[in-house]
Order: structure tokens, then sequence, then C-alpha cells
């Protein structure tokens, strides 16, 4: 079992890497300032690339404490198409999602990238891989059933879109794996 997951995973068609601080600027102008992308994700949308180093700061932090954290997706001739990676709350228990740029939609990009994600948690000791995405998400959660996670149920007012422009907490569904 590895203590530590690899900083550059590699798919069919994806590379998926640990994400640098110089990758703030293709981040910021990829996917993290427009805002149909954020939409439905739990955290703001970036205003300025300022925003998105002060999360890249953050990764490498989860990096630093745990077995892995975010990753950001490439295909393989480097275009930059979204993020997705790992998020602990335990050794045995973590969270996973992902985001992609509008124009990575539609081609599969999500669907292999969380297939990577669950190959990846059992080796790291996870017993539990769960998601969480708005109940009017429908492509999300669609993408979590063809990777084979199992719908647990919703989470009633669980959970802040500050995109959407809702008051207080969404329902979310919450998916999961458990290896």
């Amino acid at each position: 079992m590895a203590t530590t997951a690899p900083e550059r995973l590699e798919t069919d068609r994806l590379i998926l890497h640990r994400p640098r601080i110089e990758d703030a600027d293709r981040v910021f102008e990829r996917y993290a300032s427009d805002e149909e992308v954020s939409r439905y994700m739990a955290w703001p949308l970036h205003r300025t690339p300022a925003t998105t180093r002060l999360f890249l700061e953050f990764s490498d932090a989860e990096w630093s404490r745990w077995p892995a954290g975010p990753y950001l997706v490439s295909t393989r001739d480097g275009r930059l198409v979204g993020a997705s990676g790992l998020a602990f709350e335990t050794p045995y228990r973590a969270s996973t999602g992902y985001v992609f740029a509008r124009d990575a939609w539609g081609q599969g990009f999500a669907t292999e990238t969380v297939r990577a994600m669950v190959d990846l948690a059992p080796t790291l000791g996870l017993s539990r891989l769960y998601a969480l995405c708005h109940v009017h998400h429908r492509p999300s959660a669609r993408v979590l059933e063809k990777t084979g996670f199992q719908c647990e149920g919703i989470l009633r007012r669980y959970l802040e879109f500050p995109n959407l422009g809702e008051r207080g907490p969404s329902d979310v569904f919450c998916y999961a794996v458990v290896t």
C-alpha cells in the first residue's frame, strides 16, 4: 500500500498532476473565473488570479498534510482542461469532485478522471470515497453513477453553492464507493 500518491497519474487520454503555483494563471483563465463552470461548485468564482494562487497554496498544504490532494487535469498535448483530486478527512475517508473548462464538457474527461480517483483511493488506504453534488446537477450525478458510486441519499440543506445565488445551504446527493 502506497503512503503517498504519485504527483502524476496518466489515463488513456489525460495527465493528472499535482498543481504548482505557476499554474495559477492557466487555472484562472481556463475554469476558475468562468461563471458557468463554477455554477455548481462549493467555492466562489475566482475574480482575480490572486484568489487562484491562494487555492494553489491550499492545495500544496493538503499534499503536505495528507497522502494526496488536488490534481490538475490536462490532455496529453498539455491543454489544461480541469481539476479533481482527493480531499482527506481521516486516513480512511476522503471526498472527490471535479471541475472542467466549458470546452472540455461532453468529452468523457470527467468520467475518466473520476475513475482514476476511484482507482487511486484503495492504494492510499481509503475505505470510503464519497462525492456530493447539487440535486439539480444531473450531469454530475450521472458521472458519479457511471464510475461506480452508489447514491446513499439526499443530505438536506447541507452545502452552500455561492455561485447559484441561493440563500443558505442546498440539498445534495451523497454518493460513495466503499472499498
